[in-house]
C-alpha cells in the first residue's frame, strides 16, 4: 500500500497548512475561515480530519499549555512531509466549483427574474467581506517567513477571484434587472 493510499485531496489541504510551524484544530479552522475561496466544507471535518491524520502516522499530536487549558498542536511527521512533497510533485487537477450562483441560474426559469436577482445580490457582502479577510491575512503575512512569496501568489489569485466574481454579478445585475419577453408574457390578455 502507498504512503498516500489512505490520503484524500482534503488531506492534503490540513497537511499544507499544518505546515513547518505546526498548527492547532482552533488554527486550522481559522486559516480555512480566511481562505474558503480555495477549499471549503464544514467545520467539523478540520477537527476530524488531523485526528485521523495523526492515527495514520501523517501528523505527531501534542498536547499544550493554551489559554484555558491544554490544547491540541499538530506537527508533520516525516511520513507527512514525504507524502506532502510527493503529492505536490503531480499535476495539479483542475478546481472543483461549487457555485452556489450557477445552479440559482440554472433552476432561474422556475422562478422570475427579481426573484432570482435578489438571492444573488447576497453575494455581495459575501465578496465584500472575502476582501476583508484578505486584508487580515496580509497582515498576518510575516507570521510565516518562509511562505511569504506563495502566500502572495494565493492573495492574488483569491483577489482575481474575487473581482471576477464581482464583475459576473455587476453583469447579472444588468441582465436581469431588463425586462425580458417571459417577464411580460403573464401581463398580456391571452
Amino acid at each position: 500500500m502507498s504512503n498516500n493510499a489512505k490520503l484524500t485531496p482534503f488531506s492534503f489541504v490540513i497537511l499544507a497548512l499544518v505546515g513547518r510551524n505546526g498548527a492547532g484544530p482552533h488554527d486550522i479552522v481559522r486559516m480555512m475561515r480566511e481562505r474558503a475561496l480555495f477549499w471549503t466544507t464544514s467545520e467539523s471535518h478540520y477537527y476530524a480530519e488531523p485526528k485521523r491524520l495523526a492515527k495514520l502516522g501523517y501528523l505527531v499530536a501534542e498536547e499544550q499549555p493554551g489559554r484555558t487549558g491544554k490544547r491540541t498542536h499538530y506537527e508533520l511527521t516525516d511520513r507527512g512531509r514525504n507524502a506532502l512533497a510527493a503529492w505536490l510533485a503531480q499535476p495539479a487537477a483542475m478546481p472543483r466549483v461549487q457555485n452556489e450562483a450557477a445552479v440559482k441560474l440554472l433552476g432561474a426559469d422556475f422562478s422570475d427574474d427579481a426573484t432570482v436577482l435578489s438571492s444573488l445580490r447576497g453575494l455581495r457582502a459575501q465578496i465584500d467581506a472575502s476582501y476583508r479577510d484578505l486584508e487580515a491575512m496580509g497582515r498576518r503575512a510575516s507570521e510565516f517567513p518562509h511562505r511569504i512569496r506563495y502566500l502572495r501568489l494565493l492573495d492574488d489569485l483569491h483577489r482575481r477571484t474575487l473581482d471576477t466574481q464581482r464583475r459576473w454579478l455587476d453583469d447579472v445585475e444588468r441582465e436581469l434587472g431588463e425586462p425580458t419577453q417571459q417577464d411580460h408574457a403573464g401581463l398580456t390578455d391571452p
